[in-house]
C-alpha cells in the first residue's frame, strides 16, 4: 500500500495572523477579568518566549492551573464564542488558498499546534479540516484538573504526535509538508521532506537560508 503525503500547518501566525493566546489576554482583559498578577505572568512569558528561553512545560503548567476546577462544557462554549469574535477574522486567506492547494493534490491536511483544543477544534471546523494535533487539557467528570495531557504538542512533542499520526494514517514524512513561523518547531521542520518557513521569525528565518527552505508569507 502506497503511503500518502500530508501538508502539516502550524496555527498561531502561520493559519492565523495573529497568536491565539494574545487574543486570549485581549479577551480577559476586555472582560475584566485580568488581574494585575495575571497580567505580569502573560508579559513574563511573552518576554521569555521572545528571547527562546520559555520552557513551554511549565508555563503551560502554570497557564493551565488558572482554568483548574471549571466545568469543561461551559468553557468550551465561552471559547467558541471568543473564537468567534476574536480569531475567526483572522484567518489568513493565503493559508487558505495552501490548503486548498494541497487538497487538489490529493494531500491529507492536519493542523499542529502548541495551542489548545478549545482555539484549535474550531479552526479546524471552519476550514473543513478533519484532523487536528494539539495540546489537550486533562479533563475528569466534566472538569478541567489544570494539567496537560503530555507531551504538549510543542517542539519535540509536536514530533511526537506527528510521528505517531503519520503511522495511524499511513502518512510519508519524508514526502510530506509542514508550515511554521517560529523556530521552536525547528524539530518537526526538519522531519519532513518539504519544511516551509512561513513569516518566519529571526531565528527560523536564518535557519531557512542555511538549509535552502523556501520562506512565504501568508499575510
Amino acid at each position: 500500500m502506497e503511503e500518502a503525503v500530508a501538508a502539516f500547518f502550524d496555527v498561531d501566525y502561520t493559519v492565523l495572523s495573529v497568536s491565539s493566546g494574545r487574543q486570549w489576554v485581549r479577551y480577559l482583559r476586555r472582560s475584566g477579568r485580568m488581574t494585575w498578577a495575571m497580567w505580569g505572568m502573560f508579559l513574563w512569558l511573552a518576554l521569555r518566549y521572545y528571547l527562546g528561553l520559555l520552557e513551554f512545560p511549565r508555563a503551560s503548567a502554570r497557564l493551565t492551573a488558572m482554568i483548574a476546577g471549571a466545568d469543561e462544557a461551559a468553557f468550551r462554549e465561552e471559547t467558541r464564542r471568543w473564537f468567534e469574535e476574536w480569531v475567526r477574522p483572522y484567518i489568513a486567506p493565503r493559508a487558505v488558498e495552501r490548503i486548498a492547494w494541497h487538497r487538489a493534490r490529493g494531500h491529507r491536511v492536519a493542523l499542529v499546534s502548541g495551542a489548545t483544543e478549545y482555539v484549535v477544534r474550531p479552526l479546524a471546523e471552519v476550514l473543513g479540516i478533519p484532523d487536528y494535533l494539539c495540546t489537550r487539557l486533562e479533563v475528569i467528570d466534566g472538569r478541567l484538573t489544570g494539567r496537560v495531557v503530555e507531551p504538549p504538542c510543542y517542539g519535540p512533542g509536536k514530533v511526537y504526535w506527528v510521528e505517531r499520526y503519520a503511522m495511524e494514517k499511513g502518512i510519508a514524512l519524508d514526502q510530506s509538508y509542514f508550515y511554521s513561523d517560529s523556530y521552536t518547531d525547528r524539530y518537526l521542520l526538519l522531519r519532513v521532506g518539504h519544511p516551509v518557513a512561513v513569516n518566519p521569525d529571526p531565528r527560523l528565518r536564518r535557519l531557512a537560508h542555511r538549509r535552502g527552505w523556501p520562506v512565504e508569507r501568508f499575510y
